[in-house]
């Protein structure tokens, strides 16, 4: 399986504190199945993101860590009016590493009105927003039908594993659910932060599915889509 929003890197943001708390969530997620992380740090106004110093912590990641799992570096970008036109200027600085898809997060107070011209504007400049956790969005769990629209739009919808197994409650569970039955889920990533309440799992996740989606369905959803995305390749 593939992770496509983790975060794993040390102390940059509300993620894993040490180096000994990055290598075991590393460690867990290899014996969940995870073969690939893509390391995304919060790119908003709380949390600088800087590429090359993070690139430059993945690789000393990657020494702690061995062969696997494998890395890449994303960000979890934050759609904000001074984000948006850096990554209009800057794509590369901000999607994951050697491609075009980019994790956008929308805040859990306000979604403006224009975000469907700001997803049209990344894609006009050649970037595929997948859009982070709708389901766990308070906004959005009242008018999922927005989500279809986005869909609709060609962007990429990525759920959380721990929604669909009870951990962000009722609501985020229904809203993933209707998701799902609506065929509006592209990829399942865990979106970990910690190794005790946040952790790097997706086998719960797809155990869960069984009960929603067929099998070729919930393995496109932790395999042959997120590959796809960290390969810089069209979905299958």
């Amino acid at each position: 399986m593939i992770d496509i929003h983790c975060h794993i890197l040390p102390d940059v943001d509300d993620g894993p504190k040490s180096w000994e708390a990055a290598e075991e969530m590393c460690r867990m997620a290899s014996a969940d199945g995870i073969e690939h992380i893509v390391a995304t740090p919060h790119a908003n106004d709380r949390y600088h993101f800087d590429r090359e110093y993070l690139s430059g912590l993945l690789d000393t990641l990657r020494q702690r860590i061995g062969k696997f799992p494998r890395f890449s570096l994303g960000c979890d970008f934050h759609l904000s009016y001074e984000n948006f036109q850096d990554l209009m200027i800057a794509p590369s600085r901000y999607c994951i590493e050697g491609t075009n898809y980019l994790l956008v997060e929308f805040s859990n107070y306000s979604i403006p009105a224009q975000i469907d011209r700001s997803l049209a504007q990344m894609q006009a400049k050649g970037i595929i927003p997948i859009i982070t956790h709708p389901e766990r969005n308070p906004i959005l769990q009242e008018d999922m039908e927005r989500v279809l629209r986005w869909v609709e739009m060609r962007c990429v919808v990525q759920i959380t594993a721990s929604s669909i197994t009870g951990f962000w409650g009722e609501r985020a569970w229904r809203a993933a659910e209707w998701l799902l039955k609506h065929n509006a889920v592209h990829v399942i990533a865990t979106d970990a932060h910690d190794t005790r309440n946040r952790v790097p799992q997706l086998s719960q996740a797809v155990e869960a599915l069984d009960d929603i989606c067929d099998s070729a369905v919930v393995k496109a959803l932790v395999e042959g889509n997120p590959r796809a995305i960290v390969d810089g390749k069209p979905l299958p």
